[in-house]
């Protein structure tokens, strides 16, 4: 699932630039949610026959609300770097910043998640993520 991800993730930066560049950034950032939102209505109602699942949801601690401010400023930013910069670029740094963030993340076990140890693979990694995602932004 995850390789299917990041497969979609390279097709919305290319279909968002592209929406965003004839509606505007924050049209298109609205038009997404919206979609986002049907789609995952009828998830829910196929799944558990319920939209139950965004009441449950909204009900717990407004931190946990941040993945969907996240996934808004993900979506906002690939909307206006996509065109300017490129679809490899533009993913090579989201994934990059996923990267840092994620060390951190699991380093300090923020969010709840279980402490996991940077080692230098984890660090060797990182740098040539960095070295790829600096990479891609020669054209």
């Amino acid at each position: 699932m995850s390789v299917v991800a990041g497969l979609a993730g390279a097709v919305q930066v290319s279909v968002m630039g592209r929406l965003g560049e004839r509606v505007g950034s924050v049209e298109a950032l609205a038009f997404s949610a919206v979609v986002m939102t049907g789609v995952t209505a009828m998830a829910l109602l196929v799944v558990h026959q319920s939209l139950g699942g965004y009441a449950d949801a909204a009900r717990q601690p407004v931190w946990l609300w941040l993945g969907g401010a996240m996934g808004a400023i993900i979506v906002f930013t690939i909307t206006i770097a996509g065109p300017r910069i490129g679809i490899l670029a533009t993913s090579g740094l989201l994934i990059s910043g996923q990267f840092v963030a994620g060390t951190a993340i699991d380093r300090f076990g923020w969010f709840g998640v279980s402490r996991v140890e940077v080692s230098w693979q984890r660090v060797l990694g990182l740098l040539l993520l960095a070295a790829g995602a600096a990479l891609a932004l020669r054209r």
